[in-house]
């Protein structure tokens, strides 16, 4: 569950295993009232370290490093990146330099995720968050001071990575549900699912971050496009983001969030993480409850991993840690 219980010697050459991506139910006294069974993908199987949807927003990425004969990866993240984490060991096991831009000044004592991501050879370099967040004015610069990388956004938030997450939905039988759920932080697997659902689906994402429910936010500019292109009855709906599960922003809790966490994983042996998953299925659960989704309605959630962002709650917070 946790990176850190396994030494670096451990998973530097564990391959990814999508046989574990198991589907799992959710056997709720709610949902059989209300008709409305839930599933869930458990992507955070696949590999201790590069969990959930971490490898197939990466993959692509990889392949074009390496066929552009690049030294190795730059990318991005915080101080608790799933991002990072998986991108380090994952250019270790490709043979691939890699640089991580982190948020923020560089702190006395690094997080867990730090020190991992620097046990798996990925060079760190601080900047402020000011400067991170001008994602337009840092990569060109980036790019003529490493022109040797290939640069990932964060989290694999470009085409290749829609393209790759696009193939989460290989790994269930989705022909009978009619809704597909996810967290949602840059929007590229909520994208990837969009372009692969079928015609009669609609993709449900869960907003972890504090922003305007509009049409024009960041998270509706990247997404929207891949609802144009996919066949649909109606292209307009192909797709729902919903803002009110977010407990005061990115990575931000609650006690009733970790209360909820808890109890979760007390009745269904389900862990999640307090930046995504436990807010994703606080999210969904609560629509059911509200009759959001019509009785019969069959739905598919993705867990996207993450579960090592939980480190950095103090000791006892989760009973599952």
């Amino acid at each position: 569950m946790r990176s850190n219980l396994l030494p670096a010697s451990k998973v530097l050459n564990q391959p990814i295993d999508l046989t574990k991506a198991v589907v799992q139910p959710i056997n709720d006294e709610l949902l059989y009232e209300k008709n409305v069974p839930i599933d869930v993908l458990r992507l955070d199987r696949i590999h201790p370290v590069i969990s959930g949807n971490k490898w197939f927003k990466l993959k692509y990425h990889l392949q074009e490093a390496i066929q552009q004969n690049k030294k190795g990866i730059l990318t991005f993240g915080g101080a608790w990146s799933n991002h990072l984490v998986a991108t380090a060991l994952a250019c270790r096991q490709a043979n691939l330099a890699c640089i991580g831009i982190i948020r923020g000044e560089e702190p006395a004592q690094p997080s867990a995720t730090l020190q991992e991501v620097k046990e798996y050879g990925m060079e760190l370099q601080f900047i402020s968050r000011e400067a991170y967040s001008d994602e337009a004015a840092i990569i060109p610069e980036l790019q003529k001071q490493y022109p040797h990388y290939f640069i990932v956004p964060q989290g694999g938030q470009s085409h290749l990575g829609v393209l790759g997450a696009a193939e989460i939905l290989k790994l269930a039988p989705i022909e009978s549900y009619s809704h597909i759920c996810c967290a949602t932080g840059t929007g590229t697997m909520l994208a990837g699912l969009v372009h692969a659902a079928l015609p009669h689906q609609q993709v449900i994402g869960i907003c972890s971050l504090k922003m305007p429910d509009d049409e024009n936010n960041s998270l509706n500019k990247f997404v929207r496009p891949y609802a144009e292109e996919t066949p649909a009855p109606h292209p307009d709906k192909k797709y729902t983001i919903f803002y009110d599960y977010h407990f005061g922003g990115y990575a931000r809790k609650t006690g009733e969030l970790i209360s909820f966490m808890n109890t979760i994983y007390q009745k269904h042996e389900l862990p999640t993480d307090f930046v995504y998953t436990g807010k994703l299925l606080f999210g969904i659960l609560h629509l059911v409850q509200n009759d959001h989704f019509q009785p019969g309605s069959r739905i598919l959630m993705v867990h996207s991993g993450g579960l090592q962002g939980n480190r950095s709650l103090p000791n006892g917070t989760l009973t599952f840690l």
